[in-house]
C-alpha cells in the first residue's frame, strides 16, 4: 500500500512561466504517489508564460486524471496562502541580456572574468538585482506562511542563500544546484567503474566545490589515487561543447582534488583563471546554453499551442520533489549536494556562510552531513570568495554603494582600482532601474 499524507500539501512554483523549470516541476509533483491531493499553485509576473505553462498543466493532469489540484495566479500573496512547500527560480529578465551586459561591460574595462553570472564583477551586480526580489518573496512567506519550507534554484545561489540565513533567519530553507549531479559521470569514466560502485562525498561553496573523498563500495578501497593519475590524461582528451575543463584538469594537478564543475563555473572565483581555464570552451558552453534555451523556449511554445502540451509535462531530474517526498514520509535518504548554512559543516570556512555538502532528508527538513576540515589550499580560495559573499550581502541588505564597491575592489579578478571605479559606475548606470543602492 503507498504512502497517504495526513493532511494536504500546497505546493506553489515562484517563476513557473520558465517554462522548462514550470513543465518538469510540476511534471514531478504529479507523478508523485506521495503528492497525490496535494494543491499545486503556479505563480509568475508574466501573465503570458504562465497561462501558456498552466494550459500543459491543466491538460496532463486531465489526461491522467491525477488527484492534483492546480492553481495559477499572478498575486504572489494570494498563491502564499496556506502554502507548505515553496520552489523558487526566478531571474531578473531579459536573462541572457542581462547576462551579456554582466560579461561584456566590466571587460571593456580591462576586466578579466571568464563568466561573470554567479562571480567576478558581473556576479556582483546580477546578486544587486536578484537578491531583493527573493528577500520580497521570503518577507511574504514569514507574513503568510512561516512553516512553509523553500527550495531556491536561483542564482547566484550561495549568496541568494546567504542573505536569506541574516535576514530570516528562522525560515526553513534549502539551496539546490545540479552541477554535481552532472559532472559525476565524468568519475566513472576516469575510474572506469559504474557510478553505484562508487562512494563519492563533495562539498564546498556551490559552483566552487571539489570532492573530499572517493571510494571503491565493493573494497572500501581509496579511489582518489587512481583518479590523480588517471585524470589528467582523461580530461585533456575531452572535447567540444560542455567540456571546458582545463582549469579543472589544473586544480586537479596542483591542489590534489577534482572540482565538480566546469572552467566556466569554477573559474568566476579565481583572479588567475583566465590564464589556465579553457575560454573557448567557456563561450562555447554560454553561447550554445544560451541558444539552447531560447529554442527549447519556442519550441514548448509552439507545442503547448498546438494542444501538445499535456506530454510535455514529465518528471524532470531535479531533487526538489524527492526532498519534498523526503520531508514528508521522516525518509531519512542523503542527498548528496545541496546549500545550507555552514553550521559546523566545513570547520575552517566562516560559520555566517552557505556551504554545498551532502545532506540528511527527515520530517524536520534537511539535517547537513558534517565535512570537517576542508583541504587548507582550497579553503584559502574559498574564504577569500566567503569575505566577497559577505561584503555583497551586506550591500544588498544596507542598500549601501560604498560597501557594493567594497566588494567589487575584493573579488580577485580586479587588478586595477581606477578602472574599477569607471566599471563600477557603468554598471550602476546600466542597472539603474533594477538595483537599490545609497
Amino acid at each position: 500500500m503507498g504512502f497517504i499524507l495526513t493532511k494536504k500539501e500546497k505546493i506553489v512554483l515562484i517563476g513557473a512561466g520558465s517554462l522548462q523549470f514550470g513543465l518538469g516541476s510540476v511534471g514531478s509533483i504529479i507523478n508523485s504517489e506521495i503528492l497525490q491531493g496535494s494543491t499545486v499553485t503556479l505563480h509568475d509576473i508574466n501573465p503570458t508564460n504562465l497561462d501558456l505553462i498552466t494550459q500543459a498543466c491543466r491538460a496532463a493532469i486531465e489526461k491522467k486524471k491525477f488527484d492534483i489540484e492546480l492553481e495559477s495566479t499572478t498575486d504572489r500573496k494570494k498563491a502564499l496562502k496556506n502554502a507548505t512547500f515553496i520552489i523558487n527560480s526566478i531571474e531578473v529578465g531579459p536573462r541572457f541580456e542581462w547576462f551579456d551586459l554582466d560579461y561584456e561591460t566590466p571587460r571593456k574595462y580591462g576586466n578579466k572574468q571568464i563568466m561573470g553570472e554567479n562571480g567576478g564583477p558581473g556576479g556582483l551586480f546580477h546578486s544587486l538585482r536578484v537578491i531583493p526580489p527573493i528577500l520580497e518573496i521570503c518577507d511574504d512567506i514569514q507574513k503568510i506562511c512561516p512553516d512553509a519550507f523553500l527550495i531556491n534554484f536561483s542564482n547566484p545561489m550561495s549568496r541568494i542563500c546567504l542573505a536569506i540565513k541574516r535576514k530570516y533567519p528562522t525560515l526553513r530553507f534549502v539551496g539546490l544546484c545540479h552541477e554535481f549531479l552532472g559532472f559525476q559521470m565524468h568519475y566513472s569514466r576516469i575510474l572506469e567503474t559504474p557510478l553505484n560502485k562508487l562512494k563519492i562525498t563533495a562539498g564546498g561553496l556551490n559552483h566552487f566545490g571539489v570532492v573530499l573523498s572517493i571510494k571503491y563500495t565493493d573494497t572500501g578501497k581509496d579511489a582518489y589515487p587512481d583518479l590523480r593519475k588517471k585524470g589528467p590524461a582523461y580530461l585533456s582528451g575531452l572535447k567540444g561543447f560542455g567540456n571546458d575543463v582545463d582549469l579543472v584538469k589544473y586544480i586537479l594537478e596542483k591542489f590534489g582534488y577534482l572540482t565538480y564543475t566546469p572552467d566556466s563555473h569554477y573559474g568566476e572565483y579565481i583572479g588567475w583563471s583566465w590564464e589556465k581555464a579553457n575560454l573557448e570552451g567557456v563561450r562555447l558552453f554560454y553561447n550554445g546554453y544560451k541558444l539552447y534555451t531560447n529554442k527549447a523556449g519556442d519550441r514548448l511554445v509552439k507545442r503547448i499551442k498546438r494542444g501538445s502540451g499535456a506530454n510535455l509535462v514529465k518528471p524532470d531530474s531535479e531533487r526538489a520533489i524527492p526532498i519534498i517526498e523526503g520531508i514528508l514520509t521522516d525518509s531519512g535518504h542523503e542527498e548528496v549536494s545541496v546549500n545550507l548554512p555552514n553550521d559546523g559543516v566545513i570547520t575552517n570556512l566562516p560559520q555566517d556562510l552557505v556551504v554545498e555538502c551532502p545532506a540528511i532528508v527527515n520530517k524536520y527538513g534537511m539535517e547537513a552531513i558534517k565535512l570537517g576540515e576542508y583541504p587548507k589550499g582550497l579553503a584559502g580560495l574559498l574564504r577569500n570568495q566567503a569575505s566577497v559573499q559577505d561584503l555583497v550581502v551586506d550591500a544588498v541588505l544596507k542598500k549601501s554603494k560604498e560597501i557594493a564597491f567594497q566588494a567589487l575592489l575584493l573579488d580577485p579578478t580586479i587588478d586595477n582600482a581606477s578602472k574599477a571605479e569607471e566599471m563600477f559606475e557603468k554598471m550602476i548606470e546600466i542597472n539603474q532601474d533594477h538595483i537599490d543602492l545609497e
